[in-house]
């Protein structure tokens, strides 16, 4: 089960020419075939390795019941009768995330409670399954979760389990299957694909009706998820239906859009594992460069969105797999320091700079595919994809444009963003209409000042010096303006993307259920009765909601981020307006400081625009500050 010295040279390259399709944020049928022969080498190294250190022990895995070497020889028998069988089986996405899993435990990384014996166990369900399907005689033990037992590919059986870890025994003839535990037996065969008692088969999902191309609904593989052994969550047959058709109608979608990429897609797309629904607007969605061709996927609210997920998921795959093959980013000089962070506008969390080079190929993909679909889309949509386009590319390219020069990307990364940064500077004078260009502009402004206000922390020592100029009445120092704040991420940052979430409301029911302030929590969470009266418009009624806000005790993070939106009349306004979206954690410092040393809750838009340099405090004008 591998390949010689030789032929493993191809593997772990990749072409020029499908290099500079990939460096563009492409990538053909024949570049995705390249990346799956590079992948397939990868995890036949990975294999081995697992076999060598389990053979040779490590704590914890000794346990006689589950023999790693007896697997291992039966996926070989397998191969032998057809390898194919075994190819489909050890290239699943499931069985990616399984081995790096299990090697990072022999390691003795921490990794959850699964047993150990029971993680390398999985390599029989791999074995099993794949004999099964070459249509051989075996017989072989293999872990049960809750009387749960996987077959990749095939299908899970329901044995009656009174412990959460047992072992069952599985056995084949060529045409059935036994799968026979503590407390009973499932028959299962010849016809894998029939659901029977006790067995609820693999589901696989056609691309198109009457075409090639189908993707696992994954719903049993216990490495689905990406983040350890789960349990399987069978979905409803009106659930799998919902997912049938969204797909089938994204697939034409794409074939129209995006139909330079939909072969590549095709080839390389495996699995979705379907998730959870969550909130409207708020689909959620992953993948793992570790288990290539896997998606995790909540049901989307429409076709064009599943298509725009595919395509974001499917950049990261790819660039996963390219990263595999030559590293993007150098180590960090000084190992012992945290790691640099910086602002994505896609994520409530600063990113290291991995993450964001993966976030910006992805989101490349996605702006191009919203770039084609606003001109094809339905009247009904085509101002939502015209918002999607609009946002995410100058998402794109303010990402691009703080990093590209970065010292610790590699040659490999600097072509990445050089070849990303040309083809979108191409996309920036393309015109979007102004209703949807304007949200999209404030939500992408609105996302940027709520992340600085949680996560940027002005230096203490000029906060104090802050503070006692307002107090003399002084004007604001001017190391206000001049000196960076320091990173210091607050972990409850949660929901930033309000503003764009209530513009999709807006875009799409502009009279709907969330234009009640009152309701603001029940419809989009994160979101205030303010934030909703900045989407409708009424910049008036939010400016008084958040000033009473701030002259209480404990304003929320990020109100004074949302002032900044709602402030727009005199100079002194917009000046303070400009500071606020550009250095709330000033505002939120000093107010802080103010109240926590003094009792002083200041006047929030009389402080905003002292902070901005507009004007010295004014001692008789304006509200009084409030005291407790």
């Amino acid at each position: 089960m591998g390949s010689t010295p030789e032929d493993r040279s191809a593997f772990h390259s990749i072409s020029a020419t499908g290099l500079q399709q990939l460096l563009g944020g492409g990538g053909d049928g024949a570049v995705v075939d390249e990346l799956l022969n590079a992948e397939r080498s990868r995890r036949l190294l990975l294999l081995r390795l697992l076999l060598d250190r389990s053979v040779s022990g490590s704590p914890g895995s000794a346990e006689p019941f589950l023999s790693v070497p007896e697997a291992w020889g039966l996926l070989e028998r397998a191969q032998t009768r057809d390898p194919r069988a075994v190819e489909e089986v050890l290239m699943a996405p499931g069985t990616g995330s399984w081995v790096s899993s299990a090697l990072r435990r022999l390691r003795g990384a921490p990794h959850g409670d699964t047993p150990v014996p029971v993680l390398l166990g999985h390599l029989s369900c791999l074995a099993a399954a794949a004999a099964t399907a070459a249509r051989i005689a075996f017989t072989v033990s293999v872990p049960a979760r809750g009387g749960a037992v996987f077959l990749p590919g095939l299908g899970c059986a329901s044995l009656p389990a009174e412990e959460e870890w047992t072992t069952a025994r599985v056995t084949g003839d060529g045409q059935c299957l036994r799968i026979t535990g503590a407390g009973g037996e499932v028959v299962v065969g010849p016809d894998w694909e029939r659901r029977s008692p006790g067995w609820r088969p693999t589901r696989r999902l056609t691309l198109e009706r009457g075409g090639p191309g189908t993707l696992t609904l994954e719903e049993h593989d216990p490495y689905r998820t990406f983040s350890g052994p789960g349990a399987p969550r069978a979905l409803s047959e009106s659930e799998a239906r919902s997912w049938q058709s969204v797909l089938v109608r994204a697939w034409r979608i794409l074939q129209r859009d995006e139909p330079a990429h939909t072969e590549a897609m095709r080839r390389g797309l495996m699995s979705i594992a379907p998730i959870p629904r969550g909130e409207r607007f708020r689909p959620y969605s992953s993948s793992s460069a570790e288990a290539f061709g896997g998606i995790n996927a909540s049901l989307p609210d429409s076709a064009s969105d599943l298509a725009a997920t595919l395509v974001h998921e499917f950049q990261h795959i790819k660039l996963g797999a390219l990263s595999h093959l030559g590293p993007l980013v150098r180590r960090a000089e000084k190992t012992d320091e945290p790691p640099e962070l910086f602002h994505a506008p896609w994520r409530d969390d600063p990113r290291p700079l991995e993450g964001l080079l993966q976030g910006i190929y992805a989101f490349f993909g996605v702006t191009r595919f919203w770039r084609a679909h606003r001109h094809t889309a339905d009247p009904a949509h085509a101002s939502s994809a015209h918002f999607e386009f609009a946002l995410w590319r100058d998402a794109v390219w303010s990402t691009l444009s703080s990093v590209r020069g970065h010292a610790r990307l590699t040659p490999l990364g600097h072509r990445l963003l050089e070849s990303l940064a040309r083809n979108c500077a191409g996309w920036l004078g393309e015109h979007v209409p102004e209703a949807q260009a304007r949200p999209a502009r404030e939500a992408a402004v609105s996302h940027r000042a709520r992340w600085r206000e949680h996560h940027l922390q002005p230096p203490p020592h000029l906060v104090d010096e802050a503070v006692r100029a307002w107090r003399r009445g002084d004007p604001c120092p001017p190391s206000v303006h001049g000196t960076p704040s320091a990173l210091s991420p607050d972990a409850g940052a949660r929901f930033l993307d309000t503003a764009a979430v209530l513009a999709r409301h807006c875009l799409t029911d502009p009279d709907g259920a969330w234009r009640d302030p009152g309701a603001a929590a029940d419809q989009v969470r994160g979101a205030g009765p303010a934030d909703v009266l900045l989407a409708r418009g009424d910049r008036a009624a939010a400016r008084q909601m958040l000033s009473d806000q701030l002259l209480d005790t404990g304003p929320a993070v990020g109100a004074w981020a949302a002032l900044g939106r709602a402030l727009d009349g005199d100079a002194d306004q917009r000046a303070a307006r400009r500071f606020l979206l550009r250095s709330p954690q000033w505002a939120r410092a000093v107010r802080n400081a103010l109240e926590r040393e003094y009792g002083e809750r200041p006047d929030p838009e009389t402080l905003a625009a002292w902070l901005a340099g507009a004007a010295a405090r004014p001692r008789e004008q304006g509200r009084a500050s409030a005291r407790p």
